[in-house]
């Protein structure tokens, strides 16, 4: 029997919110160049991922 699609989903949810972390601990000492890697990475992972990246503020030079 597979597991539940509500297990699934917090599953992936639990994994976003680490790797979003992980980003966040690599921002601190990014250059320009490892930002804008930072904010592709972070539009990638989850559909909120604009927002997130305006509010870390990755597109200001």
């Amino acid at each position: 029997m597979s597991s539940s699609e509500r297990k699934r989903e917090l599953r992936r949810r639990r994994h976003r919110r680490k790797k979003i972390s992980i980003l966040a601990r690599k921002l601190e000492k990014a250059t320009v160049s490892e930002r804008t890697m930072i904010a592709g990475k972070l539009r990638a992972l989850t559909p909120g991922g604009n927002i997130i990246a305006e509010r870390w503020e990755l597109e200001k030079r």
